[in-house]
């Protein structure tokens, strides 16, 4: 349990709380035996432990298995019977009193006999139907707050099972949009990189075969690592390590950077391929071979939270052509709102100059 109480646990105690209503809501004030004694309190324990399983078979058959599927008939018929047995099972196992009717009382004996007082062979007398602590027999209004009961039992079923429904669907929604924001960036790396070792090839630098491995390294993270959600953060820093590696060895004296990593990454995760967006689109647009570029990039490491700060100045990059400006920064604009919501602040100045990132991120 991780800051919030198991659903087992509510479950339980929901239970507990109604099988106790009985109990709590009887107008007599009993010992608990004489409450478990007592055959209207023993009825209405069967009739509550009944309601629960009938929740329980809605919750998690009844309502997937046929409601769900539009299969009205076979769901009306089945809750139907389960009814049924809510009414007649107590019955059954606590049988109410049947009523008592006029009943004979012979005379008692030796009684004097005087013109006053004629012979009487017969009495008849009509006792209380309901005797001051006996058992009440079963009536129209138990009926109907037994129906009662099952609707709202019924009800309560259907609604929570829809709610896990939206819920499960939303999460669905929220990992197909994951899954098409990766599958637009990770082609979007992969095209940019090899454009490096494109122009490493043409000037058929010593670098070459290094940039390949590190290539395939950062491959391997892509397709291995990237499709989980989380990953360790030493992983990420070492994917975007081979990435300014390689930026670098292919502008060489070009490009004056500034990569600084302070903190400890031991023991934190997060979300693969966050990071990179901001590094990627500093060197496609911040850096020009034919003059002299800079570019900053800190990453700051702390308790529970990271920090990254890029800036690059602005020019105009004569490269092969990419894909248009900012794709990957927009895809993790929103994949940051989707994996850390009101965890997160970015901050994107674009001056006439300048291109400044600042992203803290909160990694509990």
């Amino acid at each position: 349990m991780t800051g919030r109480i198991h659903p087992l646990l509510l479950h339980l105690a929901g239970c507990v709380l109604f099988l106790s209503l009985p109990i709590l809501l009887s107008p007599e004030s009993l010992t608990l035996r004489a409450y478990l004694t007592n055959p209207p309190t023993q009825r209405d324990l069967i009739i509550y432990t009944l309601v629960l399983a009938i929740f329980y078979a809605n919750y998690f058959y009844l309502i997937p298995k046929y409601y769900f599927p539009l299969k009205y008939a076979p769901f009306i018929f089945l809750n139907t019977l389960c009814f049924a047995l809510l009414i007649l099972i107590p019955l059954v196992l606590i049988p109410h009193p049947t009523p008592r009717y006029l009943r004979f009382i012979p005379p008692p004996p030796n009684t004097s006999l005087s013109p006053s007082n004629p012979p009487n062979p017969t009495t008849f007398t009509n006792p209380p139907l309901n005797p001051p602590g006996s058992p009440q027999p079963y009536r129209f209004r138990d009926l109907r707050q037994h129906l009662f009961l099952f609707l709202v039992i019924l009800f309560l079923a259907l609604l929570l099972k829809i709610r896990d429904r939206l819920q499960r669907a939303e999460e669905e929604k929220l990992h197909a949009e994951l899954a098409y924001l990766k599958a637009q960036i990770n082609p979007h790396f992969l095209f940019n990189i090899l454009n490096s070792i494109y122009a490493l090839a043409l000037e058929r630098s010593e670098h070459t075969a290094g940039a390949v491995v590190k290539l395939s390294s950062m491959m391997r993270y892509v397709l291995l690592e990237a499709g989980r959600d989380r990953v360790p953060l030493e992983q990420e820093l070492a994917y975007l390590t081979d990435y300014t590696l390689l930026q670098q060895t292919r502008f060489e004296d070009a490009l004056d950077l500034d990569f600084t990593v302070a903190g400890r990454p031991d023991g934190k995760t997060i979300a693969p391929l966050l990071l990179i967006p901001f590094v990627e689109n500093a060197f496609k647009h911040g850096v020009n071979p034919e003059q002299p570029s800079a570019i900053l990039i800190r990453i700051d490491i702390g308790a529970s939270e990271i920090r990254l700060h890029v800036t690059n100045k602005k020019i105009v990059a004569k490269t092969l052509p990419s894909t248009p400006a900012g794709l990957g920064i927009d895809n993790t604009r929103q994949r940051l709102g989707i994996l850390y919501p009101g965890r997160h602040t970015l901050s994107i100045t674009n001056g006439a100059d300048e291109f400044d990132v600042l992203l803290t991120l909160r990694l509990t």
